[in-house]
């Protein structure tokens, strides 16, 4: 069994060993100890004089690796935890993404900001938030989150190695420990992958009525919900998992809805102001007309993430969520 962070972490090597301007940044990412989350583990032994531990600073990470992106390097940045790009926005949002504009398209920032993201660990209200919402639809920033049925470590290579603009690249934490879904292990799942996103249905099932879009760990709740729906209700629905956030092609989403005419959209963070409220909002504007399109959003509370586990788990949206929607809609 792969598991998604031993491929994040072969991408990295991978990313390293063909370029040479690649460097990776970050807080206690040194060997032995590797990175709070073990993704950087190695890195340090192998490529000695490119990996650099530094001071508890995310503006000031962040804002050094703007600057050596402009001069020609690769830059990795690792912000330990999701929840402390608060401290990066500035040199995120006012500096690496508007440099190429403010002087004349004369230079690039080929920076890819890697972050662990979401709870179901216990971590509590600091350390649990999905915070990616608060940087989609900065001009000049891509958003990408990986998942278990496009290999995360290729996506992880392709994103250091070819990006001329600054990258957020948002990891959940629950599925460093997934294994990835390679073509001999989908299972009952007929997997189609795009650029951007991924088309799934059950293996020999028949046409879906129901279109499930998501995102990274929500994926893994979608599939579920997606199985036990056509065992426990014969409701077939098919899954949308996409890759890049934003800016993102709406094409796949589209043409799925277009002939379920039901949408059922799952986030794990909140959902006022979220990414499926864009997404919602999108097939409606394009897909509404005289025939009806039904749509419900599936995400956490509007609320702080509790400390403990059973309010956690009451507060973060699962597979039963998704389900409930799914009939919802099909009502």
């Amino acid at each position: 069994m792969r598991t998604v962070l031993a491929a994040l972490n072969d991408g990295l090597h991978e990313a390293m060993g063909s370029d040479p301007g690649v460097i990776i940044l970050g807080e206690d990412i040194l060997d032995p100890y590797g990175g709070a989350f073990k993704v950087t583990r190695g890195l340090s032994t192998s490529f000695p004089d490119r990996v650099f531990t530094t001071p508890i600073s995310e503006a000031a990470i962040t804002g050094i690796a703007a600057g050596l992106a402009m001069r020609g390097m690769r830059p990795v940045v690792e912000i330990m935890f999701g929840d402390f790009l608060g401290l990066a926005f500035d040199q995120i949002c006012n500096h690496a993404c508007k440099f190429r504009w403010m002087y004349n398209n004369q230079v690039r920032v080929p920076m890819v900001v890697r972050t662990p993201m979401g709870g179901r660990r216990g971590y509590g209200p600091t350390h649990s938030q999905s915070m990616e919402k608060f940087f989609l639809g900065i001009p000049g920033l891509r958003v990408v989150a990986p998942n278990t049925v496009d290999d995360p470590g290729a996506l992880l290579s392709r994103t250091i190695q070819h990006t001329e603009d600054p990258v957020l690249f948002v990891e959940h934490k629950i599925l460093y420990t997934r294994a990835v879904r390679d073509d001999a292990t989908t299972g009952d799942f007929e997997i189609r992958r795009f650029d951007g996103t991924a088309l799934v249905r059950l293996r020999g099932a028949p046409a879906p009525s129901v279109t499930l879009a998501c995102y990274g760990y929500m994926a893994e709740l979608a599939l579920e919900a997606m199985m036990k729906l056509a065992l426990e209700q014969e409701i077939f629905a098919e899954t949308i998992i996409f890759t890049t956030l934003a800016p993102f092609d709406p094409a796949t989403l589209l043409e799925a809805v277009a002939r379920t005419r039901r949408l059922v959209i799952a986030e794990e963070g909140t959902g006022f102001l979220g990414w499926g409220a864009e997404v919602a909002a999108l097939a409606t504007e394009k897909l509404g007309g005289r025939q009806p399109l039904a749509v419900r959003r599936v995400a956490a509370r509007d609320t702080i993430i509790p400390s403990t586990r059973v309010l956690e788990d009451a507060v973060l949206p699962g597979a039963a969520d998704i389900m409930s929607a799914a009939a919802a809609v099909s009502s």
